[in-house]
């Protein structure tokens, strides 16, 4: 029998509590909404998102312009969440958003479903009906605590006043700490009008919860050791190395051990792409190197990271030949998909600071063994399958070059934001990364209609911690962009500078890409209308009638939010807008690209094959048969012999005269 969700179980127990007086009167006198935004000041907040509505309006009613917060208004709840992520990525502090009961707190479950995929720390307060409704179906009443407990870290159900900032500052500590994660505050208005005494700090009641950061035991000399004995090592870095902020961690274990760096997702920047050791996001999406190296590698160090079949992809045929260690925070992602040889249980930052001392005190014993084979093999797949793209054959632009050509004109600072599609993937193949934290994007849920709001969130983060320093782009797709459209007024309004590029192809990209490589050329439903109506003669033919409409025009539907707008159909067109773009920072721009609907996401594995499969591009798959590879390998190696023999006769004769 299932057992009863928390308000379920609430709702069988007496309406009116027994013994509900008041025992503490040390502190400040107030209602239950004045302390949660006392509480929120206390705990440091200096930004919050939302949306006001009847069940949470004690709270708002709390909200002016005195406080120590700024409070920003969004235009749907869904979104309100998205920019507390993307503000959290960005700054690393807890994003916070406040909605009401009802449809207002499930609109947000998408966000906290994100949130939890991808570890970011966020606070999200809901409101609820007072505590005699709960159970009876009252207007706008919803059991988020029971909806949200499989998708979040933590949720509570606050009926009393006195409990807000006591548990406001247990949700703060549990986002944050450990593996990082939403937490929901689910707020009566019963709660929200009581009669509390106000006092901080508060003393946390969380038993149980403790959060292991250091390795315990021998996993770091067994982990030292088997890195002694790797001819050809992997640090597969995910999200959690990023959330531990152990870039140079990472980048200093791969330079003592000459080991290859491949990425997740959302750990692209961690280590700077000029990095030579850095061979790109491995997967579905790729590298050839990166996928290769792992695939080919004898031991895999995860690190962060939560063997995602995104990466895996035929997870019995993922590295088959490789020992793994395995570093996490989280004690349920160690051998959740993959029995690690050495597992680690801490935080990553921590667990490298430690093992690299012991690996350089098993290095002073034995040397490391030779690696310059592993790295000719690398080489011969970085020199043979690079990133590239096919031209279009229509006239209009490729996606993958408006990317490149963003990234090539944009600031080194700058922090990319994405939605979800094909230009998600050529934003993380063709930008370069230099920075940590440069690089917000849905990976865990894929979350369509996410990068406007994360792009706000992270533009108002920005602004607060880099003094708008580091300037937005969003790369988006036509349909995920319309997701969340709205969200251009709480941009414009918010005086959130974002810059838009829309890779505008006119369908669902990679449900087209899907369709056209797996479901016979059946374009069922992706054909999305908004972008075929206007050639490169523009706006001229469309008003002489010569041209069906486009809905939506993304030009008149971003002057009409009070941002600036460009179509552009050619590159000198497109450097154009891109130079325009940069300069204008008092306000948001859209960039509507006219990019080819037939280009593809290369190399690509298909979805439960094995990564051994992968295509470079139709008809290619380099790891099927890596005979040349091999003889590339052997020649290095010969030429090596070559001219260390060549030096040996050449120290020899100079002895001899």
């Amino acid at each position: 029998m299932a057992l009863p969700t928390p308000l379920q179980a609430f709702s069988g127990v007496p309406k009116t509590p027994v013994n509900d007086k008041q025992t503490i009167v040390d502190g400040e006198k107030m209602t239950g909404a004045q302390a949660l935004v006392r509480s929120l000041e206390d705990l440091g907040v200096t930004d919050v998102f939302g949306i006001p509505g009847g069940a949470i309006l004690p709270v708002y009613h709390q909200i002016n312009d005195d406080l120590k917060f700024r409070f920003i208004l969004m235009r749907h709840e869904q979104a309100a969440g998205h920019a507390a992520e993307g503000y959290a990525i960005a700054t690393g502090k807890v994003g916070v958003c406040i909605v009401t009961s009802g449809p207002g707190a499930t609109n947000v479950v998408t966000a906290i479903a994100d949130a939890n995929m991808d570890s970011v720390p966020m606070v999200v307060i809901t409101g609820q009906v007072g505590v005699n409704a709960i159970g009876t179906d009252a207007f706008q009443e919803a059991d988020i605590v029971g909806m949200t407990y499989p998708v979040s870290k933590h949720s509570y159900l606050v009926t009393r006043a006195q409990d807000v900032p006591r548990v406001l500052a247990e949700a703060f500590h549990v986002a944050a700490t450990g593996r990082p994660g939403p937490v929901v505050v689910d707020l009566t208005k019963t709660a929200q009008i009581g009669d509390m005494y106000y006092s901080w700090p508060q003393r946390m009641i969380l038993p149980g919860y403790n959060p292991t950061t250091k390795a315990h035991g021998r996993v770091l000399s067994d982990a030292a050791k088997l890195f002694n004995q790797s001819y050809r090592p992997v640090l597969y870095v995910g999200g959690g190395a990023m959330r531990s902020n152990a870039g140079a961690q990472v980048k200093r274990l791969a330079e003592l051990t000459d080991s290859p760096i491949v990425t997740t997702l959302p750990a692209r920047g961690i280590v700077p792409d000029s990095d030579p050791h850095n061979l790109g996001m491995l997967g579905m999406h790729g590298t050839v190197a990166a996928t290769g190296a792992v695939q080919r590698c004898d031991l895999l160090v995860a690190i962060g990271a939560r063997f995602d079949d995104r990466v895996t992809g035929k997870l019995d045929a993922f590295a088959p030949g490789a020992r793994v260690i395995h570093i996490d925070i989280d004690p349920a992602e160690i051998g959740k998909n993959r029995t690690p040889d050495v597992p680690i249980v801490g935080d990553v930052a921590t667990v490298l600071d430690d093992l690299i001392p012991e690996i350089e005190r098993a290095q002073a014993i034995t040397p490391k063994p030779n690696r310059k084979p592993w790295w000719d093999r690398i080489a011969y797949w970085r020199k043979q399958y690079p990133m590239t793209w096919d031209e279009p054959t229509d006239g209009s632009l490729a996606p993958q070059w408006v990317v490149k050509t963003l990234s090539d004109m944009a600031d080194p600072s700058t922090i990319w934001v994405t939605g979800v599609g094909q230009h998600q993937m050529w934003a993380s193949q063709f930008i370069d990364f230099e920075n940590p934290k440069s690089w917000i994007s849905s990976g865990g849920l894929g979350t369509m209609g996410y990068g406007l709001p994360a792009a706000i969130g992270a533009s108002v983060g920005s602004a607060r911690e880099f003094d708008g320093k580091k300037p937005v782009w969003l790369i988006d797709g036509d349909g995920s962009f319309q997701m969340t459209s709205e969200e251009l007024a709480a941009a414009f309004f918010a005086r959130t500078p974002v810059k838009i590029a829309l890779l505008n192809n006119s369908v669902y990209g990679m449900v087209r890409q899907w369709q056209t490589l797996f479901y016979d050329h059946h374009y069922s439903q992706t054909n999305l209308l908004d972008g075929e109506a206007h050639g490169p003669e523009g706006d001229a033919q469309a008003a002489a009638g010569e041209l069906p409409l486009e809905v939506p025009d993304f030009v008149k539907l971003a002057e009409a939010y009070g941002c600036v707008a460009f179509r552009v159909f050619t590159e000198d067109e497109a450097r154009e807008a891109i130079k325009k773009a940069n300069e204008i920072n008092d306000r948001p721009v859209l960039i509507d690209f006219r990019v080819w609907k037939d280009a593809m996401v290369w190399p690509m594995v298909a979805a439960g094959a094995s990564n051994d499969e992968v295509t470079y591009k139709p008809g290619v798959k380099p790891l099927l048969d890596d005979t040349e590879g091999d003889a590339y390998v052997n020649a290095a190696e010969e030429a090596r012999r070559a001219a260390a023999d060549a030096d040996t006769a050449a120290a020899s004769d100079g002895k001899e005269n």
